[in-house]
């Protein structure tokens, strides 16, 4: 067994779902999972996952942040929301996602929750500070939090997949021969011997004809 293969699968394992959960907090999780899976694939000499596995998770992580970035400025944009808004709620929604964590004892929801009420809180504070109206700040902020909690959801679909596919393709499975090549089965160096049947050098002697042939009497 390749106990070296095993125990990278063990810490990859824990290093995506450690990417999972900074993804919730708007940190760059799913390139913590990318650089985890190039990791595990180096560790184990590229025999279980290889460069197309590989480049399936870039191109999943590229898709994910267009998602999140897409959706985030869609929500505070359509509000008529500003650029310092847009800052104000990046920030507020991942100190708002790091303090609920720990407040909301249920997994998940507490960090979305932070999140989104961290975005709406950031969004809305930044906008009064610039000199918005009230009702027009509350609406920015609400804005940026429905923007940022679908930009979050699919952001962790994809990271999600990414998961799967980073286990499924990591498996350290077979592949027992470092050399990726199969051992040759050679053939013994001698053959045994067997005993010579051989003719006996003489043939046995026959009983030979007297000398002389008695003499018969006349």
């Amino acid at each position: 067994m390749d106990w070296v293969a095993w125990v990278s699968y063990v810490v990859l394992f824990a290093l995506l779902l450690t990417g999972l959960f900074l993804n919730l907090l708007g940190l760059p999780g799913l390139w913590l999972m990318l650089a985890s899976a190039v990791g595990h694939a180096w560790v184990t000499g590229w025999k279980y996952m290889g460069w197309p596995s590989l480049l399936a998770l870039l191109v999943l992580a590229v898709i994910a942040e267009v998602v999140e970035f897409l959706a985030g400025s869609a929500g505070a944009k359509s509000a008529g929301g500003s650029k310092r808004g847009m800052i104000g709620a990046i920030i507020g929604g991942l100190l708002g996602g790091f303090f609920l964590t720990f407040l909301v004892p249920i997994p998940i929801v507490g960090t979305i929750a932070g999140v989104c009420a961290g975005t709406f809180l950031g969004a809305w504070a930044v906008e009064v500070m610039v000199g918005k109206e009230m009702q027009d700040s509350i609406n920015i902020g609400v804005g940026a939090a429905k923007g940022r909690l679908w930009g979050t959801l699919l952001k962790s679909l994809v990271g999600v997949i990414m998961l799967f596919v980073a286990m499924i393709t990591g498996f350290p499975t077979g592949a027992a021969n470092p050399g990726g090549t199969p051992a040759a089965t050679s053939q013994p160096a001698t053959l045994p011997t067997t005993a010579p049947t051989t003719a006996p050098a003489t043939l046995p002697a026959t009983n030979p004809l007297p000398a002389t042939l008695p003499d018969v009497e006349k």
